[in-house]
């Protein structure tokens, strides 16, 4: 055998995964590497596993938008039989397909963050339409009435960022102020920078903007500290991440809404649990939100 096929050949008992029958996967929309939130989801799974003994595995495509890999790992999944699946579709309408499949082999599924549109799959997340709605009420105390603001959205495919962006809208207009501009950055720092740097070209007399998650409402922070406007722009993100909750702190962004991303990940391996014992369980499983300013930003540190 030559040494090009050796190499294939050790390469690809590398990167085969075999998990055991009675293994549990939380499948994540993108990785913890990088990202607080996805982090603390993967903790909080990998706890619940341990307390409950049995075997939690994490998965996640390499990037949120990487909806082809999604499909491919959770297709993987089935065909290894694992015990139950926790799901953050990517997008809820292409995941729809496998997670019948999974159904079908008899894996019990649940959605975890992130709502998907198969019948008879409970949610376990936050309700992101309250939780922008806080946001929302926030911005409307602090801010006159009439001021133009801005909604950096998330990717509007999943219900998270339709829930953000909606939610947020709705209780920005309903008290009196102007939403100027809505963008989506995608959930990153970098874009969130950049759909900023666009937005204040157009809209130099903006005064709020809620960024759907703290990615972006940190890279919204650069971006008006290089218009030198962050004094005058308040700035509400989502999540209340360490690093967010730092930014508050050092009075940079304004306020944050924190979900609880470890129960996330515990409540969807304990639903999982339950479901493959028998038990049912209920359809929405709410894991809370609460605003976060420089009252409780320590917290969140």
């Amino acid at each position: 055998m030559n040494k090009l096929l050796l190499a294939g050949v050790a390469l690809a008992a590398m990167t085969a995964v075999s998990y055991a029958a009675d293994t549990y996967v939380v499948g994540m929309k993108g990785p913890g590497a990088g990202n607080p939130f996805w982090a603390a989801v993967e903790k909080g799974a990998k706890d619940k596993g341990t307390e409950l003994g049995v075997d939690v595995v994490v998965v996640a495509p390499p990037a949120e938008s990487d909806v082809q890999a999604q499909i491919t790992q959770i297709e993987d999944l089935i065909a290894q039989k694992v015990s139950g699946i926790a799901l953050a579709p990517t997008d809820p309408n292409a995941l729809a397909p496998v997670v019948d499949a999974a159904k079908a082999a008899g894996i019990p599924v649940v959605f975890v963050d992130t709502k998907g549109i198969n019948e008879g799959v409970t949610f376990i997340g936050t309700d992101n339409a309250v939780g922008a709605a806080l946001a929302a009420d926030f911005m409307c105390k602090n801010l006159p009435q009439g001021s133009e603001v801005a909604i950096l959205q998330g990717l509007i495919s999943q219900s998270t960022g339709q829930a953000r962006a909606e939610g947020s809208k709705k209780g920005l207009e309903a008290c009196g102020l102007k939403v100027v501009a809505e963008q989506t950055a995608e959930w990153d720092r970098a874009k969130g920078q950049s759909v900023m740097e666009n937005i204040l070209t157009g809209n130099p007399n903006i005064k709020g903007v809620f960024a759907s998650n703290d990615n972006m409402a940190l890279g919204a922070v650069e971006a008006l500290k290089a218009a030198a406007k962050l004094k005058d722009v308040m700035v509400v993100g989502f999540d209340a991440n360490p690093d967010a909750a730092a930014s508050i702190l050092a009075g940079e962004m304004t306020a944050s809404i924190a979900q609880a991303p470890g129960n996330i990940g515990g409540f969807g391996v304990q639903a999982l649990v339950d479901l493959k014992a028998g038990k049912t369980i209920d359809p929405v499983i709410d894991t809370g939100t609460v605003l976060v300013t420089k009252d409780n930003a320590d917290k969140y540190k």
